[in-house]
């Protein structure tokens, strides 16, 4: 059973990302939540979880600009529909939108640096640090990069 108390949304992009945010399912049957992902060719059903789609950005298309001011305005459509009290993060491009809306609604943000970067940073984590009021990394050779973030281990 569900807790109604808090609303959590949970944010990646595909593959990997995805997976990283998969690993914490635990999470999303506690409380009640809605995922927001992009819509690929291998998009994937979550069963009894609510799912949103955003366009797959790649910022060295011709199109990145158009794709990130349309998911911005699908971002926005699905968070003054759920109105989540936390998002929570594993990256990237595409989900910006997302992020910036929680903290432009006085919401929190959690964001999980991707288990694959070991002692660089992702853009869009360099990006989101600033704003997350939790950042995490997978790595401890990532509080180089993150001296604020806080290292627990890995998620897998």
């Amino acid at each position: 059973m569900k807790k109604r108390n808090l609303k959590l949304c949970f944010a990646a992009s595909t593959g990997g990302h995805f997976e990283q945010l998969m690993m914490l399912k635990p999470l999303m049957e506690k409380y009640n939540s809605f995922v927001i992902t992009e819509k690929t060719d291998y998009s994937v059903k979550i069963k009894d979880e609510k799912m949103y789609f955003l366009h797959q950005v790649n910022r060295k298309e011709a199109l990145f600009i158009i794709k990130m001011i349309i998911n911005a305005f699908i971002s926005l459509a699905v968070f003054i529909k759920e109105r989540p009290d936390i998002v929570i993060c594993t990256g990237v491009l595409a989900m910006i939108p997302i992020c910036l809306l929680s903290k432009i609604f006085g919401k929190k943000l959690i964001y999980i640096e991707s288990f694959a970067k070991v002692t660089t940073p992702t853009e869009t984590g360099k990006f989101l640090y600033k704003y997350a009021d939790k950042f995490y990394v997978q790595w401890q050779t990532m509080l180089e990069v993150y001296p604020k973030a806080t290292f627990l281990g890995g998620i897998y």
